[in-house]
């Protein structure tokens, strides 16, 4: 079974991308835009193809760690909805 994998976006500084094997399944990333506006850190988890319309969840924190813990608990909820064709389709 795969595991999750974190690797850094060459594009976006403070972004990173996470895998399950090679399928890129989500993204936590610093948050852009007023300095002094909190929470200050995004997360995205599921992937298309492979998914439902409204299975892919996002949110906000306010730390990097927050962010990661959002991220893996939504990641249990997706990852028990998903087979193998599902990550064969992405």
């Amino acid at each position: 079974m795969p595991t999750l994998t974190r690797r850094p976006d060459p594009h976006r500084p403070e972004c990173w991308r996470i895998l399950y094997g090679d399928v890129h399944v989500g993204t936590i990333a610093k948050a852009v835009g007023n300095p002094n506006a909190g929470p200050q850190w995004q997360w995205s988890c599921g992937f298309y193809p492979g998914s439902r319309p409204g299975e892919c969840s996002t949110g906000s924190a306010g730390s990097f760690d927050q962010a990661r813990d959002d991220f893996l608990t939504a990641w249990t909820v997706f990852l028990s909805k998903r087979t193998t064709d599902d990550f064969d389709a992405a």
